[in-house]
């Protein structure tokens, strides 16, 4: 059978990103296990570490996570003892999410795990912000195409 190029999967730009991916995740596994915690919890905490306190909204919107995926996520986190959930006093429709004292202690552990990162991958200071911003900004154009696409099936 003869295989087109573009059928060939080195010539998929998506298998490239999906397997880095995987292989960036393998890397960080040995410093998140020294933590307790899982890469999607580690990304959950980053964005607390930010933020402080917010809805499950905005951690899904800041991950690109819907709810459903999310939830799951978040209370095996409050099991953990990690994370605080409870409803918004002014809007019981929404669940504001804040780190509990080992969750905000996590982050000082944390702290040496982007350098670190940046050593397994070999990357110098060019080529990682380089390559944030590539990645960034391809991130923006499929999330805005796909939010487009979800929007015409949705008026049609």
């Amino acid at each position: 059978m003869k295989i087109h190029e573009e059928l060939k999967l080195e010539n998929q730009l998506c298998f490239a990103i999906y397997a880095c991916s995987r292989e960036i995740t393998k890397l960080y596994q040995p410093y998140l296990d020294k933590l307790g915690v899982t890469y999607s919890q580690y990304l959950v905490l980053m964005v607390l570490w930010e933020r402080e306190e917010c809805t499950v909204k905005e951690i899904g919107d800041a991950l690109y996570l819907d709810s459903g995926t999310l939830t799951p996520l978040l209370k095996r986190m409050q099991t953990a003892g990690l994370i605080h959930r409870e409803r918004s006093v002014h809007d019981e429709r929404k669940v504001l999410v804040s780190l509990t004292e080992q969750g905000k202690m996590l982050h000082n552990e944390a702290i040496h795990i982007p350098n670190a990162m940046r050593n397994e991958t070999c990357l110098d200071d060019h080529q990682f912000r380089s390559l944030l911003d590539q990645f960034s900004g391809l991130l923006t154009q499929v999330h805005e195409n796909n939010v487009e696409e979800k929007h015409k099936k949705i008026n049609k």
